[in-house]
């Protein structure tokens, strides 16, 4: 019951992930209809700090690894994305990105995970409740105008498209 839950949620946010991508890239919304009042936002308190958001996967321990079910039909997809990933890590001038990243590997199961492929994604050292979401990751490694770029919708939802579910495992060595 609490996988199929996990993996429900977590293909509803990979399905929604472009969108939230989209929606930041995109300009200001023009003033609303005067039919309509605008929304009441409260005043921000300029004393508070700014709070971080919680990594949606990520580690808080030395390593960690991901286990990634994509549909067998999709696995060309799948690798295609971590191309572009890979691609996007070794052009990346982010410095907190190259650290996290620093052990990144993807392997390939040879066995199905039951109907699906199955990749496992280690990451050792890990940083410690860095973002290790794929998406969020590749959309670090792009620039504003790539991620306003014609197509970038229809490439977002093929990636999304591939994934059947996602395992996280926080790893402890032993002494």
């Amino acid at each position: 019951m609490r996988r199929s839950f996990v993996t429900t949620t977590f293909a509803l946010s990979l399905a929604f992930a472009p969108a939230a991508l989209f929606a930041q890239a995109a300009p200001p919304a023009q003033q609303p209809p005067a039919q309509q009042p605008p929304a009441q936002q409260p005043p921000a308190d300029a004393a508070a700090p700014a709070q971080p958001s919680a990594a949606k996967v990520g580690f808080t321990t030395p390593a960690g690894i991901l286990l990634v079910q994509v549909k067998p039909d999709q696995t060309a997809v799948f690798e295609e994305m971590m191309g572009k990933l890979k691609a996007g890590l070794a052009a990346s001038t982010d410095a907190a990105l190259k650290t996290q990243t620093a052990g990144f590997k993807v392997y390939k199961s040879t066995e199905p995970f039951g109907a699906n492929a199955l990749y496992v994604i280690s990451i050792e050292p890990a940083t410690p409740n860095a973002e290790y979401e794929l998406f969020a990751m590749m959309q670090k490694t792009m620039t504003p105008e790539q991620l306003r770029a014609p197509g970038m919708t229809e490439m977002w939802n093929k990636y999304a498209a591939v994934f059947a579910g996602l395992s996280k495992l926080s790893l402890t060595p032993l002494p």
